[in-house]
């Protein structure tokens, strides 16, 4: 599970994450990675979850969002504090492992830190 001070929460929040963050498309999730500035005090990378939907039925969402909690928790060490994140599950989502879904979201994280380090 998430911890609540890293929990993304507000509208606002989402929504400039991922207009303004970096996209990383994957199988079975969308990431989006914006990078906060330095000086920004930040009690820690913020996550957020998008699950529509089509993904499924309600018990499918709320099972894919608690698996994907799950895994954003383990990715938290490879952002900085003032870092937002934005997981949008995809439909197939619901079909795949825990574990290839931590795949997915570490090699997601990794393309938009690496592309965020570029100057992009």
């Amino acid at each position: 599970m998430l911890r609540a001070r890293n929990r993304m929460r507000r509208s606002a929040d989402f929504d400039a994450t991922v207009k303004h963050g970096l996209r990383t498309v994957q199988p079975d999730v969308v990431v989006y990675v914006w990078r906060g500035s330095e000086d920004e005090v930040a009690s820690g990378p913020r996550v957020g979850l998008i699950i529509a939907k089509a993904v499924g039925s309600a018990v499918e969402r709320h099972r894919v969002a608690r698996r994907l909690r799950h895994v954003a928790r383990s990715i938290l060490t490879d952002l900085r504090p003032s870092d937002h994140m934005v997981i949008r599950a995809l439909p197939s989502s619901r079909h795949v492992s825990s574990a290839w879904l931590e795949q997915q979201l570490r090699c997601g994280v990794r393309r938009a830190v690496e592309l965020a380090g570029s100057g992009r």
